[in-house]
């Protein structure tokens, strides 16, 4: 099984070599009769006829090394074009003579030339693939992180959850013929609002499920940025009717490529953070608006704030931010999951404190073909 694996590995290997090798060819091939074909006029009508024409098969070289594999189509082109420039365009005509007078000199200063082109562009573009793969590796170490911290939040804000709706399950099944029906009903609606927490960290985890495996990009559409805000506050206010939100969105009509239900979950969790770890009485604040290329979301609440050693690690998922007497309403891994998705947007998200409360900011980069129009930031 080893020796056939083996075998299968060293095949593959042959086939994109062989691949390699022809494309490499092919490219040659083209760039060269392209640069032959240009240099054929530019002999017929040019005075200093064997000047310009080195230096189109120099161009056709560094266009070689920088559409090849490795230094050794560069270096072939280099030497190839030599010859032809001395066979095709220097008396007498198809021949090769190297006997001119300060022609030997002229072919050494154009092969050197085209040699160090050749292998200059071959390390700068092998420099690039070097950077590109090490760009690679960091993204990879970034994605591993977030799913360790996912993990974490997980672990945390699950299993608290679950440890409430079996102990109050368990007592109100040992004990139901002394429970009052006020402590019956309110032992119900505990195992409600834990089941009802739960439900939604599982949105939230298949939430994270929409982005690609292996990627973090997501598929963007254009959306209307009013219909997204819209939509994200009715599906809080179904789950929390009694909270207060205000709402304040530009009043230009502007489209911004996101994944709306990503999005949507992103604002939900911020809405349900500032309820339960603000002040359910007092309205929490929802605005967008437009500052510079991106449109920033701003979700503001009027509790005691975030405290400074939750603050810097506030969304990898570590964080012990539970600042009421439920500890299951910590929002881990809710907030690790919206700078999750922030980020496979290409956006940012950050945490802070006002002089009433805390706040949370998200921007989303708006694209190249969306309405320019910039909204003041608001005033709090």
């Amino acid at each position: 099984m080893n020796r056939f694996k083996s075998s299968l590995e060293q095949f593959k290997y042959t086939k994109i070599w062989q691949n390699s090798v022809a494309r490499n060819f092919i490219v040659c091939l083209g760039i060269l009769a392209v640069a032959t074909g240009a240099a054929a006029p530019v002999a017929q009508f040019s005075t200093n006829d064997t000047v310009n024409v080195a230096m189109i098969y120099i161009l056709s070289v560094l266009m070689i090394a920088r559409y090849t594999d490795g230094y050794i189509p560069g270096i072939i082109a280099s030497v190839v074009s030599t010859f032809f420039v001395n066979l095709i365009f220097t008396y007498p005509y198809m021949e090769l003579n190297f006997t001119l007078e300060g022609y030997p000199s002229t072919f050494l200063c154009m092969l050197t030339i085209a040699l160090i082109t050749s292998a200059a562009t071959s390390r700068m573009k092998e420099q690039s693939r070097i950077l590109n793969e090490r760009e690679k590796l960091l993204m990879e170490a970034e994605k591993e992180k977030m799913r360790a911290n996912l993990l974490r939040a997980i672990s945390h804000d699950l299993r608290t959850p679950l440890t409430s709706i079996i102990g109050t399950s368990s007592a109100y099944l040992e004990n139901s013929k002394a429970l009052s029906c006020e402590e019956k009903a309110y032992m119900v609606q505990n195992i409600r609002e834990d089941a009802n927490w739960l439900l939604n960290m599982v949105e939230n985890l298949l939430s994270v499920t929409r982005i690609r495996d292996g990627d973090t990009r997501v598929s963007k559409s254009p959306e209307p940025l009013e219909e997204v805000v819209s939509e994200a506050v009715q599906r809080f206010r179904k789950r929390f009717p009694q909270a207060t939100v205000t709402v304040q969105v530009p009043e230009d009509f502007i489209m911004i490529p996101m994944d709306a239900t990503l999005i949507e979950q992103v604002l939900i969790n911020l809405l349900e953070n500032a309820y339960y770890h603000g002040n359910p009485s007092k309205p929490i604040s929802l605005n967008a608006f437009i500052q510079a290329s991106s449109a920033c979301f701003q979700v503001s609440d009027q509790g005691p704030g975030i405290s400074e050693e939750n603050l810097a690690a506030i969304f990898d998922g570590s964080a012990a931010f539970s600042q009421s007497s439920d500890s299951h309403k910590g929002m881990g891994i809710g907030l690790s999951i919206c700078k999750t998705i922030i980020s496979a947007h290409g956006g940012t998200i950050r945490a802070g404190n006002l002089s009433n409360g805390a706040c949370f900011t998200f921007s989303l980069p708006l694209g190249e073909n969306t309405n320019d129009t910039k909204t003041k930031h608001p005033d709090h």
